[in-house]
C-alpha cells in the first residue's frame, strides 16, 4: 500500500505561528470546521493539539481528501467533509469556528465571497472565522516576496492573487 500522504514545505514554516494563534482565538470547545484543509498537515499538527476541540477537514477534491484521511487516519478524526464552498448548502450546519489556511489567495474572489457566505451561515454570533495566508495591507504587500508571490500567482491564473484586508 503507498502512502497518501502529500505536503507542501510551507506547512512546517507556518505551523506553529498558526497554533499560536488558534489557540489564543478557538473556542475551549466545541467543533471546528476546516475549510479547505489541503493536504490535511495542518489539521494532522493541530488537533491534538487542541483535544477539546472536535476538528473537521473538508475538502474539494478526492486526491486532497484522500491525503487528508492518510495524515489523520491515526488521530481518531470524522473522514473529511467534501465542501465546495459555492455549494449552497454546505454538508454541515453549524460550527463553532472556522478555520480557512492557505486558500484566499489561490482562488478567484468570488469563492472568497461564496467562504464568507457559507462561514456565517454556520458560525454563532461571534464566532471567530480564521483566514490565514499573505495579505495587503492598504494596498501595499507586507514584504517584498509576497509582492514577487503575487506576480506569480497572477501568471498562473489572473483571478487568484494576494487580497487586500480592506476587501
Amino acid at each position: 500500500m503507498t502512502d497518501q500522504r502529500q505536503s507542501s514545505p510551507a506547512t512546517a514554516r507556518n505551523r506553529d505561528p498558526i497554533l499560536t494563534v488558534l489557540k489564543d482565538i478557538l473556542p475551549a470547545t466545541g467543533l471546528v470546521l476546516e475549510v479547505a484543509s489541503g493536504f490535511g498537515e495542518h489539521a494532522a499538527y493541530v488537533a491534538p493539539q487542541l483535544p477539546a476541540l472536535v476538528w473537521q477537514t473538508s475538502g474539494r477534491e478526492p486526491q486532497s481528501r484522500q491525503s487528508i484521511i492518510a495524515w489523520t487516519a491515526d488521530l481518531g478524526l470524522a473522514p473529511p467533509l467534501t465542501l465546495d464552498v459555492h455549494d449552497d448548502p454546505w454538508p454541515i450546519v453549524a460550527a463553532d469556528a472556522v478555520v480557512c489556511i492557505n486558500m484566499v489567495h489561490i482562488c478567484p474572489w468570488a469563492t472568497t465571497q461564496a467562504l464568507l457566505a457559507g462561514a456565517a451561515k454556520l458560525l454563532p454570533v461571534g464566532g471567530p472565522l480564521y483566514l490565514y495566508g499573505p495579505y495587503r495591507v492598504d494596498g501595499q504587500h507586507t514584504a517584498p516576496s509576497n509582492q514577487v508571490f503575487d506576480l506569480a500567482l497572477k501568471r498562473r491564473n489572473p483571478a487568484w492573487g494576494i487580497r487586500d484586508l480592506a476587501d
